[in-house]
């Protein structure tokens, strides 16, 4: 069967899919030396769940606003403006780490503004991928965008790992220059045509998102599956103290590990972007987050650098699978008109799967200890996964990912 990766030819494509591969990159790099840093700093599984509540408690304030920003203004200058304040903020962790002495309150206050701009970035940047293809190419360039950002996130973990132990400072210089550059490309990409005037904002505009997704079953299902599954099940937050207590290793080892759920993901995506998943999407989600669920589990278990690698590959690839359906299902049964919105709460969810899930994951290893937290975890987002598929059975019987008709 012939390839058809015609969204390359879009050079509006090509420039947002390097801009996620740089604004990816500089995220992980932070990440990952700043949860070194905190451990480092602090030795304690709950100031480290505390980047993750910083991170995130933005997002959750600012999801209805965020979201109708993005359906009334321009995409493109919202992503650009949001990039650079990030990159500031990285600026300042250069700062911050070049004192004499680390204080971790201002990483958090730091972590919080950022949060701000990621709650505006995330609808955004979800729905102006929208606005570069066609209806028809959602599920490739869905694909090829998880893919790119996936490789970031193989090779950005590792860099900062990296750069870190050439410095504690070197890794957040690196994340600002990503974050600018990035901003940069992102006003490079074409504006995309007029759509009919706008009536002024009412206040049903702003709680309209959460209106259409209650509606759809299909697309509340997907979206909340995310939520809580990743929620449990995810154990990212942890891999300092895995690396540190349980498989003896240090910031580089950290970095790799970091890097291999990405790289199922990376590898898994590009698969994907070639060969679209055609048939039989709701069982194929529900498939990949018990597989996603059961491997949490078993990186639990392990002791083995090897195997908790390769544990950590699984982990990723059953991940991707799974956001390539679900997103793919929320951007084509959502109208253009809506998608900032609709995106702003599933921006919401995936944050509350991330960084909450980091916050949840510091708290419940701090309070029953390091690996009944990972097999808690897993435990439940298999639990999960049983459960919705019973309370949604149209996502369950979901064929065709893209729809010719609005569910």
């Amino acid at each position: 069967m012939p390839v058809n990766l015609s969204p390359l030819s879009n050079p509006d494509v090509v420039l947002f899919l390097i801009s996620r591969f740089l604004w990816v990159s500089a995220t992980q790099i932070g990440n990952v030396a700043v949860g070194w840093l905190i451990y480092d700093v602090t030795r304690s599984a709950w100031a480290l769940g505390l980047v993750g509540l910083a991170a995130f408690a933005p997002k959750l304030l600012l999801t209805l606003v965020s979201g109708l920003a993005a359906d009334r203004y321009d995409r493109r200058v919202i992503m650009a403006v949001c990039l650079v304040v990030n990159g500031l903020t990285s600026l300042g962790l250069v700062y911050i780490v070049l004192l004499p002495s680390v204080v971790v309150t201002p990483i958090y206050a730091l972590f919080i503004v950022s949060g701000v701009a990621r709650g505006f970035a995330g609808p955004a940047a979800q729905a102006m991928v929208a606005n570069l293809v066609r209806r028809e190419q959602f599920s490739r360039v869905v694909g090829l965008s998880s893919t790119t950002g996936q490789f970031a996130a193989v090779g950005g973990p590792a860099l900062g790992g990296f750069l870190y132990v050439a410095g504690p400072w070197a890794p957040f210089a690196c994340a600002a220059l990503f974050f600018l550059v990035a901003s940069g490309l992102n006003l490079m990409i074409r504006r995309p045509s007029e759509g009919p005037p706008r009536d002024p904002v009412k206040l049903s505009d702003v709680f309209s998102g959460l209106v259409f997704i209650w509606q759809r079953p299909v697309v509340l299902g997907a979206i909340s599956l995310d939520l809580f599954s990743v929620l449990l099940g995810g154990a990212t937050a942890l891999l300092p103290i895995i690396a540190s207590e349980l498989l003896h290793a240090g910031p580089l080892s950290l970095g790799i590990l970091r890097s291999m759920p990405a790289l199922g993901s990376m590898m898994l995506g590009l698969f994907l972007s070639y060969r679209p998943i055609e048939r039989h999407a709701g069982m194929k989600l529900f498939t990949a987050t018990t597989i996603f669920g059961m491997a949490t589990i078993a990186l639990g278990l392990s002791t083995n650098l090897y195997l908790s690698l390769a544990i950590l590959w699984l982990i990723g690839a059953s991940d991707v699978f799974s956001v390539v359906i679900r997103q793919t299902l929320v951007q084509s049964d959502t109208p253009d008109a809506m998608r900032g919105r609709v995106a702003a709460v599933n921006s919401l969810f995936v944050g509350a799967s991330n960084e909450l899930g980091e916050f949840e994951s510091g708290i419940t290893a701090a309070l029953f200890g390091l690996v009944p937290a990972i097999l808690l975890g897993g435990l439940g987002t298999v639990a999960i996964s049983v459960a919705w598929a019973l309370m949604f059975p149209r996502l369950r019987q979901r064929d065709h990912l893209v729809e010719s008709r609005l569910q």
